[in-house]
């Protein structure tokens, strides 16, 4: 089965940053438990505008992580799987 992908950006205030990361320690603790890799990242040139990923080894493992997140993301259901090059 090939590799599960989703992504989520947010743009932070720097008010607001000591609560994001609260809240994003908890998803990346509930997409561990699930069976997921999470990852956060920052874009250099913009402070406060972050990216999430989550990567799952199937879809269906994807999915239902998102479906018992207390904050799922935006569009659960855009996940991407991994293209095998020809």
């Amino acid at each position: 089965m090939p590799r599960a992908l989703s992504m989520q950006r947010t743009v932070v205030t720097p008010g607001d940053r000591a609560k994001f990361f609260e809240r994003v320690k908890a998803r990346q603790t509930h997409y561990q438990a699930a069976g997921c890799q999470f990852w956060l990242f920052e874009e250099a040139a913009l402070a406060g505008a972050f990216i999430e990923f989550a990567e799952a080894p199937d879809h269906a493992t994807l999915r239902d992580a998102h479906a018992t997140a207390a904050e799922p993301p935006l569009d659960p259901a855009r996940i991407y799987t991994q293209v095998e090059l020809p």
